[in-house]
């Protein structure tokens, strides 16, 4: 028997706000309520108060983990937040979330920006750690408030993003099989400019011009300052890559089609969603979706699928499921957990 990284549990923050088809479609009358579900298979998004936060949503989720779980933050040693929405460019906000959840001054923690393939991503990072012996129990968090980058005019994105945080709890276990396994990742630096928010960094900080918007070819409105997704190549990118890495996931675990139970892809749309399904073969009881009531909430939407499928009594114990990550970056990634 060795140490192997097993997940325990899972349990969300999800906002109070809403946005939902019929307010998109009063904003945007050439869009109706239809037309929006068609193109999207989404009916509303939680969206963030003014007073949610990166930290405050990420350690809402722990603190209703914990509470599910009865563990208590002491015998945490380890945080990984995922977010491209911090609190601050600087300091770390995993450290404020450790200090906020009285998780001990030893625990390590870190914060990394990967977005839609970041949980598979931090499920790596974890195993890493738990596995090598150095940790033994990790806090494994998601916490999105991408609706901060979104111009209000921009229906392309603003149709799509939900803000959401999830919080993951990731413990070592006697076992003489892998648990969490089959890792493939992947990165395409090239597609830089197809999802990004071009100012604000250090390679262009922000500016007077920062804030001038512009009309699109299909008038949507944005600045420099505003999140920007080229719709068409996010959707090639995505079509061309992640099939193969789910035949390299498989592959790799000595694992075909018919031996996953379930799946859980990155929710990015309705749309992508299936081609995704028909590419890779799956049926439509192994293929689990979650972004009709949620969206599209980036590195939020597997754990957020996970959680919703366990509490439907979809998902049950000892189930092989396949988990893939793709989008901004670009990025990707794959693996397979035993639930």
């Amino acid at each position: 028997m060795h140490n192997k990284a097993s997940i325990r549990g899972i349990a969300s923050y999800i906002p109070s706000g809403r946005l939902t088809n019929e307010q998109l479609a009063d904003e945007f009358p050439d869009w109706s309520v239809d037309k929006i579900y068609e193109k999207t298979g989404i009916e509303s998004r939680p969206i963030a108060s003014d007073t949610d936060t990166c930290s405050s949503m990420a350690v809402s989720a722990a603190r209703k983990l914990f509470e599910r779980l009865n563990v208590k933050p002491e015998t945490i040693d380890y945080v990984l937040l995922c977010t491209q929405s911090p609190d601050y460019k600087l300091p770390t906000t995993a450290c404020i979330v450790q200090n906020q959840l009285g998780i001990p001054t030893h625990a390590g923690a870190l914060d990394f920006n990967l977005g839609c393939s970041g949980y598979v991503y931090g499920l790596s990072l974890a195993k890493g750690l738990i596995e090598t012996g150095q940790s033994s129990r990790v806090l494994l968090i998601t916490s999105e408030l991408y609706s901060r980058y979104i111009n209000k005019q921009d229906k392309s994105v603003r149709t799509l993003f939900g803000d959401a945080a999830t919080a993951t709890l990731i413990e070592g276990v006697k076992y003489d099989k892998e648990l969490i396994a089959g890792f493939v990742f992947g990165s395409d630096g090239s597609g830089d400019k197809n999802l990004i928010v071009p100012h604000g960094g250090s390679k262009i900080p922000i500016s007077a011009e920062s804030y001038i918007t512009v009309s699109d070819n299909s008038g949507n409105l944005r600045s420099p300052s505003d999140l920007f997704m080229n719709g068409a190549e996010i959707l090639a990118f995505t079509l061309k890559s992640v099939p193969k890495l789910v035949s390299a996931v498989l592959e790799k675990s000595s694992l075909d089609v018919t031996s996953i139970d379930k799946v859980v892809f990155h929710q990015a749309n309705k749309f992508m969603l299936d081609k995704l399904r028909k590419k890779t073969k799956f049926t439509e009881e192994q293929f689990l979706v979650s972004y009709r009531n949620y969206g599209n909430t980036v590195s939020s939407t597997i754990p957020l699928g996970l959680e919703l499928a366990a509490q439907q009594n979809i998902l049950h114990k000892g189930e092989k499921v396949l988990l893939c990550g793709f989008g901004v970056g670009y990025s990707w990634a794959g693996t397979v957990i035993t639930w």
